[in-house]
């Protein structure tokens, strides 16, 4: 599935503190609100929605490998003065 990408408007004055009080506990604000709305997404979508979609995106996963193609190794079949 692709990515989306979502805005979202907040005091700047909050964002500078939010991001330096984050810093200070070494936390990462990107996966803080990553995982926020992961939160939301299973706390709203069904679970046999959730289910539909993660088997869709293993779907195309799969899709998207490309193929392992097994190459026969080449054993010699002369011997060492060029004889069988």
């Amino acid at each position: 599935m692709k990515k989306a990408t979502l805005t979202i408007s907040f005091e700047a004055e909050k964002l500078d503190a939010l991001t330096y009080y984050m810093e200070k506990k070494e936390a990462d604000l990107q996966n803080e609100l990553n995982d926020t709305i992961q939160k939301l997404y299973e706390k709203h979508v069904p679970p046999p929605t959730r289910e539909y979609l993660e088997d869709k995106l293993q779907r195309e996963n799969k899709a998207s490998k490309p193929k392992k193609v097994d190459i026969p190794k080449v054993t010699a079949l002369h011997g060492a003065n060029g004889t069988e």
